[in-house]
């Protein structure tokens, strides 16, 4: 299902469930990330690009303080909440993630007094494309429109960000909402996560031949768990170790040296993860830069390695699906996102796709594993109003 028709499923949607037609539609996209894993917390480098898969809203403002939701996607009557009432970590339903835009706005000072909501999402749950940030970012979106805030996109990632955080509970990066709030079609966003200044990277698959898979494991992840929470402590423990105030401040050329100041080898590896993949996101630029697209294949592949081992997020099945990928000739290949689960990207030759895909989906069937889903990433637009 395409966004338009999503949208006007939405519309019909909303207007049986509150008996009025919305104020507007909006829709907000789900992110790959080409390379860069990790390293947003650590103020670094990333570089996502948005998919075609998005979240639609469509929503009303109310003025009395009720706040409803309702999501096509999940068995369940309206959510009823009220704005005044909202609070931290109180919610850990799916309603938690719009409900959390409406405090952080509010908590911002903004008059935001209510709203009628209704979403579909074509984005995979759990498969490390970023589900929740499209939720966040189009609920954002629709309420910055409705009450008039005059926020901008990098501005209502930060606030998508701080729902997910301090409302949620995950303590995420700002990757995944700047992606989803600021990305250009035909183009990955390289993000410094620093000074969050965004630059929009030509990238151009058709036009070289190529195209990025992305190879869905089936197998869900949930970043809610602890598991991305303690490696973010180890990151912060090697940073304060190595007297720096982020892991972004080590420099590449000296990380053999940074690495033997750390006698605590789970954090000697999250260390060497982090700078290795800043470093990376900082070659695929200057290949991209150059024109050499397929150049950047070995550092994907090199991403996963570093991934797979030194943090220690893959898991069987995304490892069988870099493996093969890249044995049935694809350029490269890596996992993407937050691990455990989740999804690979793979850059291959357009001629070479469906090779590569039955080379995937055959190793999944000879290994007992669900069948992989696997369709193309192509660089989309970042949220926007539809209607």
């Amino acid at each position: 299902m395409g966004t338009r028709e999503a949208a006007e499923q939405v519309r019909d949607g909303f207007e049986r469930l509150y008996g009025t037609a919305p104020g507007g539609i909006w829709a907000a996209p789900g992110r790959v990330n080409l390379i860069g894993e990790y390293t947003d917390f650590n103020e670094g480098f990333v570089m996502p690009l948005a998919l075609p898969h998005t979240a639609v809203a469509a929503v009303s403002r109310r003025d009395d303080g009720v706040l409803r939701l309702h999501s096509a996607d999940i068995e369940g009557p309206v959510v009823e909440l009220h704005v005044d009432g909202l609070a931290p970590l109180t919610n850990t339903s799916w309603a938690a993630y719009p409900a959390g835009v409406v405090w952080v706005l509010r908590e911002a000072g903004h008059a935001v007094t209510g709203a009628d909501v209704h979403l579909a999402s074509t984005v995979p749950t759990g498969a490390g494309l970023s589900s929740s940030a499209a939720l966040e970012v189009v609920t954002a979106l629709a309420l910055n429109d409705l009450f008039e805030l005059g926020l901008t996109g990098p501005e209502l990632a930060r606030i998508a960000q701080r729902a997910e955080n301090d409302f949620v509970g995950v303590p995420c990066g700002i990757m995944d909402q700047t992606a989803s709030a600021c990305c250009e079609e035909g183009h990955a966003l390289h993000l410094d996560c620093r000074d969050l200044s965004i630059r929009q990277v030509p990238f151009d698959l058709p036009a070289q031949g190529l195209q990025l898979l992305v190879v869905d494991s089936r197998v869900k992840h949930a970043l809610g768990d602890g598991a991305y929470a303690e490696r973010r402590e180890g990151c912060e423990e090697g940073a304060r170790q190595l007297g720096v105030p982020f892991l972004r401040d080590l420099a590449y050329e000296d990380l053999d040296e940074s690495l033997a100041r750390l006698s605590d080898e789970r954090v000697r590896r999250y260390v060497r993860h982090v700078v290795s993949d800043d470093h990376r996101v900082e070659q695929v630029i200057a290949l991209l830069d150059a024109g050499d697209v397929r150049g950047i294949g070995p550092l994907l592949t090199a991403g996963h390695v570093s991934l797979r081992d030194d943090l220690r997020i893959s898991c069987p099945e995304l490892d069988l699906a870099v493996d093969t990928a890249n044995a049935a000739g694809a350029l490269g290949a890596r996992m993407t996102g937050g691990g455990f689960g989740g999804s690979a990207v793979v850059l291959v030759e357009t001629a070479d796709a469906d090779t590569v895909t039955k080379a995937v989906q055959e190793a999944f069937a000879a290994a007992g594993y669900t069948a992989p889903r696997v369709f193309p990433a192509v660089p989309s637009q970042g949220a926007r109003r539809l209607s």
